[in-house]
């Protein structure tokens, strides 16, 4: 494929082996759309190009965790933006066993924990500090929860995080899955504008920072990544921060070796992502218009992506 003044002109699909031409495959390239806005970005660009350059690609709705069985199985081929913390046992297993691998980092640099509005502060005495959170849990409370603090999760298919590690901690709080990122953010704006008690589990880079103020409940400090499974409650280091990488089915680089090699190149920033997330869940449009117009004026950061097949 090659694209001439920003418009793809489709080819063969081929590359080069041993001085012999080998066609690429001709079949559909799946990329699997998870919860939250900026991963269905992430997938709607890559797709789109990759779209651009000649190949059939499908987007396939799927959850975080369940998505590596479905990698692994080849049912799924490329999954652009995936969060290394947050990935059940499964993520491990298959790239332990080959059947996915990991092609390098988005560029994107996460970070996670609980957040509450600073007004908190007041009602729970010693915040952000964690140990803060045993004795106040009845300021966070609601009517399903009382006395139990009520902390608002990542949606179930993201895995249990929040709830392992106020088990862990026997921390006197209910978590309760939220329904989708949406939903997660439409509950924390209401209750922000009517001072209510939250508390949520969130993550950066995402607009809802630049929108409303936020602080982070406080961890001890540590070298290193935080040990989730293994700290203890005196030493609490909190959450493990992810690495955000691209994974692929481990026969994508022998099926679309050209693919495979974009891919590797394709990368993007939490400027971007922060520009574009904005777009979609403030202003009202749809990821594939946002990506589509991201894609029409920024070719001279995604040209050298395509280089492999723009030849």
């Amino acid at each position: 494929m090659r694209y001439k003044q920003g418009l793809p002109v489709s080819l063969a699909l081929a590359v080069t082996i041993g001085g012999v031409a080998v066609a690429e495959s001709t079949d559909t390239i799946r990329i699997p759309m998870n919860e939250w806005t900026g991963q269905n970005l992430s997938a709607r660009i890559m797709g789109e190009l990759l779209t651009d350059a000649g190949y059939s690609v499908e987007y396939v709705t799927a959850g975080a965790v369940p998505q590596f069985t479905a990698i692994s199985q080849g049912e799924l081929h490329v999954q652009p933006e995936n969060w290394t913390n947050n990935v059940g046992d499964i993520y491990q297993k298959a790239l332990d066993s080959g059947a996915m691998k990991i092609v390098g980092d988005l560029g994107v640099v996460a970070d996670e924990g609980w957040i509450y509005p600073p007004y908190m502060e007041e009602r729970c005495p010693g915040l952000p500090n964690y140990t803060a959170l045993m004795n106040c849990a009845e300021a966070f409370t609601s009517a399903d929860t009382y006395p139990k603090g009520r902390l608002i999760d990542y949606p179930a298919d993201w895995g249990p995080r929040s709830r392992a590690l106020i088990e862990k901690f026997g921390l006197p709080y209910v978590p309760v899955p939220g329904g989708s990122e949406g939903s997660m953010v439409a509950e924390l704006k209401g209750a922000i504008a009517a001072e209510e008690p939250i508390i949520m589990m969130m993550w950066q880079p995402h607009w809802v920072f630049a929108e409303v103020d936020l602080n982070w409940v406080e961890w001890n400090p540590i070298e290193g990544n935080c040990d989730e499974k293994n700290q203890t409650y005196e030493d609490a280091c909190g959450f493990e921060q992810a690495d955000v990488v691209k994974v692929v089915w481990s026969g994508f680089e022998e099926k679309w070796p050209d693919a495979y090699e974009f891919v590797e190149k394709f990368t993007l920033t939490n400027e971007i992502q922060n520009r574009l997330i904005l777009e979609v869940d403030q202003n009202g449009r749809s990821v594939d218009e946002v990506a589509r117009e991201w894609i029409d004026h920024n070719e001279s950061v995604w040209q050298p992506w395509v280089s492999s097949i723009d030849s």
